[in-house]
């Protein structure tokens, strides 16, 4: 599907994202508090994220679990060396798993650093990590010549891009 990126945000748009940037209202109906803090119907605020999700001004909606709360806290970072011309098609796959939290492509730093693809898995333990590289790494078969895990050891900042309204 091809976005349509000349969406320009306008106040009310940037007043909704303001509003949900740091996450929808725990209520029974968030959309509608949403609406009453912009000052907009709720069908207005769904019918504007729709447009910016279309767009590809906002990626996604959806629930933001705390790995650590969840108890999962031995979290690697997975990185493989796979041709450049295969990395999108092996990064669709890798991050189609359900176990997988996002993944991305990052440019090679050669000699010292051949990594392309980065994939974030979590678990309560390593051993469960180290069972869902080994399940990235037979997935990618030979296409992956070489990978790590990079294992977080403190948590810096857990925020994603602000906008000020």
């Amino acid at each position: 599907m091809k976005r349509d990126t000349r969406h320009q945000l306008d106040d009310l748009d940037r007043r909704i994202i303001s509003a949900t940037q740091g996450g929808l209202p725990l209520v029974p109906q968030p959309f509608e508090a949403v609406a009453e803090q912009v000052g907009a119907s709720s069908r207005d605020v769904r019918r504007r994220l729709e447009a910016m999700l279309d767009s590809g001004v906002i990626r996604r909606i959806g629930a933001v679990p705390n790995h650590y709360v969840l108890g999962m806290t031995a979290n690697g970072m997975s990185v493989w060396d796979v041709r450049d011309d295969a990395v999108d098609r092996l990064g669709l796959a890798v991050g189609a798993l359900d176990f997988v939290s996002h993944c991305y492509c990052r440019p090679r730093h050669l000699p010292l650093w051949p990594y392309n693809l980065f994939a974030m898995v979590h678990g309560r333990e390593r051993a469960e990590v180290e069972d869902k590289v080994a399940a990235i790494a037979a997935l990618l078969g030979s296409e992956a010549s070489a990978h790590d895990v990079l294992y977080s050891t403190r948590v810096l900042k857990k925020t994603g891009l602000r906008i000020a309204a």
